[in-house]
């Protein structure tokens, strides 16, 4: 990711070394997955659990920038973590609203008129979710108790928590916000999702070189093979270019505090680009490593799932690229360059 802090870096890399290193069996994917209390309980400790929130509600006060490293150090090193629901979707959410934030566990979703959300990210074992609906034209937005909310415990391809929300709205005392709020709230998860997305394929590139490396056939490592070399090198200059696209839609949002007039352009690419690059990724990262990438034991499929799984939360690949296309129509001959630039 672009550059941060060293020492903050390596201090998320360790935590997560360390997390692992503790973690002596791959996730059981047979259970209902929760929040992992003891790594949430370190990363509050050592202020990671909300990097981006202001110092005033008790947040690190980091940007944007620190917290990419964050989830980027999570999924290189397979780390399931709420960090996009709890930070940078509800802890920004309820900052917005200027609602009063505390240490409780959170998630955050924007329902429909009737008061339901689907695939809501780690709404199970939140304690409370902040929910943002349809009111008069615009939108509201409360800090509600999860014991008020009916949260029907789902998961997504990868085994992460993905539920079905239902709030009685009509029962909330919420704050207007402006739709400007509601917008970036999608913006904000679908960067997230790029950002997990290739820290994810630079995991699944990092162990098929290794296995490639070290694996022989016939006398000689897989990575003398040409067709093998070949489906690794694909697999890389793909996770590259997912990784070039979703920094230029990084950086401008944080260098114009998310309101870049393309930016929405520059995340649809990003997310393109990253959907693209995973298809590519997950099948030649599969093919290297061969039946043993398939078993439960081998650690590729934490890498692959949560990839293919985040294609299409924050919107599909499909939706991204329709975006793009509209963009590049509207923008017209001469305006699709300053569209690209900015």
């Amino acid at each position: 990711m672009i550059e941060v802090d060293q020492e903050l870096a390596e201090l998320m890399s360790a935590v997560f070394v360390e997390h692992r290193r503790k973690r002596s069996t791959a996730p059981d994917r047979t259970t209902v997955p929760t929040w992992d209390l003891a790594l949430w309980e370190q990363l509050d400790e050592v202020g990671l659990a909300r990097l981006t929130g202001s110092e005033a509600s008790g947040g690190s006060g980091a940007t944007w920038f620190a917290a990419a490293e964050l989830l980027d150090a999570a999924a290189r090193f397979g780390v399931p973590t709420p960090v996009v629901e709890h930070d940078l979707l509800a802890g920004w959410l309820l900052d917005e609203a200027a609602l009063p934030v505390d240490d409780a566990r959170r998630s955050a979703c924007v329902t429909d008129e009737h008061g339901i959300a689907r695939g809501v990210g780690w709404a199970s074992g939140a304690e409370k979710l902040v929910v943002a609906w349809p009111h008069a034209g615009g939108h509201q937005v409360a800090d509600v108790d999860i014991a008020d909310v009916d949260v029907t415990a789902g998961v997504n391809m990868a085994g992460e928590p993905r539920d079905v929300v239902a709030v009685a709205v009509d029962r909330l005392t919420g704050v207007d916000v402006p739709p400007g709020v509601i917008d970036r709230f999608g913006l904000r998860g679908a960067l997230a999702r790029a950002v997990q997305s290739c820290g994810a394929l630079d995991g699944a590139v990092t162990l098929s070189v290794s296995h490639a490396s070290a694996r022989e056939q016939f006398g000689r490592p897989l990575a003398r093979f040409q067709a093998v070399a070949a489906l690794v090198a694909d697999a890389a200059a793909e996770a590259a270019l997912a990784r070039a696209a979703t920094e230029a839609a990084l950086a401008a949002a944080v260098h114009s505090e998310w309101s870049a007039p393309n930016l929405a352009f520059l995340i649809a690419v990003a997310r393109s680009c990253a959907g693209r690059a995973t298809s590519t990724v997950v099948r030649n990262a599969h093919q290297v490593h061969g039946a043993l990438g398939t078993t439960q034991e081998h650690g590729l499929h934490e890498f692959t799932l949560p990839a293919l799984a985040w294609c299409s939360e924050f919107g599909s690949v499909h939706a991204w690229e329709q975006r793009i296309t509209d963009a590049a129509v509207d923008a017209g001959a001469d305006g699709l360059w300053p569209l690209i630039v900015g």
